[in-house]
């Protein structure tokens, strides 16, 4: 029984609320005095979260997804677990088709015992004039058999794609009819080649703004293109170096909670400090938590978790309590099917859960019911 925290329902804020956890699930919430035959985890003057649903990381605690060692993927995974991610997908950067059909496989296992969602392709379908950490030696137009085998090979829930390539918009459909999200991003796209892309299916911006053609008052570009419409959700990388707070704000109040997604597009260095990292094959040094190409001026994903994603939004960036709460799980879990299963505190969901003190810092973590060893 977690009791006396303030509880972020579907149905708005329980005030001194409880909620009780048996087998896994959310058994029952509610508020006021809770029954007393439970063993208690005072909460009180808490936020009781949904635990945290980030669909764009690559890595953490000094291990990448990429890496074939379990050992490695567990500690990536644990890593963000411990900051309040208890859904995960895990990213893998653009390589040659054969090296991710073999990265693919080695993470099947990790999504059937359920320590990951799924895997999300953030390449090799990228624009080189965009490619910011991705090798452009690397990248290719979405041929049809390169699609098909990716996803086929494993668990592949989205795929991010530049929409100007050759045979853009027919991957989209390919990748859609197998189930998949299909995202746009890295992209040099007009506003009048992104929109095929989302008539044929695309339902995300990758990390808008960041790996895009600028916004211009002339030309809308994918940034204006994918803003501004309502069948796409929009991802915001919220530590406050890929974006400003303004810029936060601005795109999370035009698309609303129920396209605003916050992802942390985390590297191995997510929880691991300061130092030189590998990001596919690009060598990537690590200053005061900013990650940059090796001799050159591209950020290379984020040392972001998600717990301190929330608490900019909120504390930096000027958005409410509940417009967090759907960006960081309720909005990513529909977007992943998962609604169902996880997204809220809502009876019968698994007990994923985050404690977050008065100034929104972790103060602990529920995953499937189980507590979390919590890295504040």
């Amino acid at each position: 029984m977690i009791s006396g925290g303030r509880l972020v329902t579907p149905d708005g804020v329980l005030d001194d609320g409880w909620l009780l956890v048996e087998d896994g699930l959310i058994a029952a919430l509610g508020t006021g005095a809770p029954p007393a035959t439970y063993r208690v985890h005072d909460a009180r003057g808490a936020w009781v979260v949904p635990g945290f649903v980030d669909i764009h990381c690559h890595g953490g605690g000094g291990s990448a997804f990429t890496s074939p060692h379990p050992a490695d993927v567990l500690r990536a995974a644990h890593t963000h677990a411990s900051h309040g991610t208890t859904t995960l997908l895990a990213s893998l950067v653009s390589a040659p088709v054969p090296e991710l059909v073999e990265q693919i496989a080695a993470l099947r296992e990790h999504v059937e015992d359920g320590l990951l969602a799924g895997i999300h392709l953030e390449g090799p379908f990228l624009a080189e004039a965009r490619c910011g950490a991705h090798d452009p030696a690397i990248l290719q137009p979405p041929h049809r058999d390169d699609v098909e085998k990716l996803l086929t090979t494993g668990p592949v829930r989205m795929v991010t794609l530049a929409p100007e390539l050759a045979g853009s918009v027919r991957a989209v459909r390919q990748i859609v009819d197998a189930g998949a999200i299909a995202a746009i991003g890295h992209t040099d796209a007009t506003e009048a080649l992104v929109l095929p892309a989302v008539d044929a299916g695309a339902t995300v911006a990758t990390h808008l703004f960041n790996g895009m053609r600028p916004l211009h008052h002339r030309e809308a570009g994918p940034i204006g293109a994918l803003l501004d419409d309502e069948r796409v959700s929009v991802e915001l990388i919220c530590d406050l170096v890929h974006l400003s707070p303004t810029v936060v704000r601005l795109a999370a109040q035009h698309a609303g909670p129920t396209r605003t997604v916050l992802v942390t597009d985390a590297i191995a260095a997510a929880g691991a400090g300061d130092g030189r990292y590998l990001v596919g094959g690009i060598t990537v040094e690590v200053l005061d938590g900013v990650p940059l190409v090796v001799g050159g001026d591209s950020l290379a994903g984020s040392t972001l978790t998600m717990d301190v994603a929330f608490r900019n939004m909120v504390k930096t960036c000027g958005m409410g309590i509940l417009d967090a709460v759907d960006a960081t799980s309720t909005r990513p879990a529909e977007l992943l099917g998962l609604a169902k299963t996880t997204g809220s505190l809502t009876k019968g969901l698994a007990a994923d859960v985050v404690l977050l003190d008065p100034n929104l810092r972790l103060d602990g973590v529920l995953r499937h019911g189980e507590w979390v060893n919590v890295d504040a």
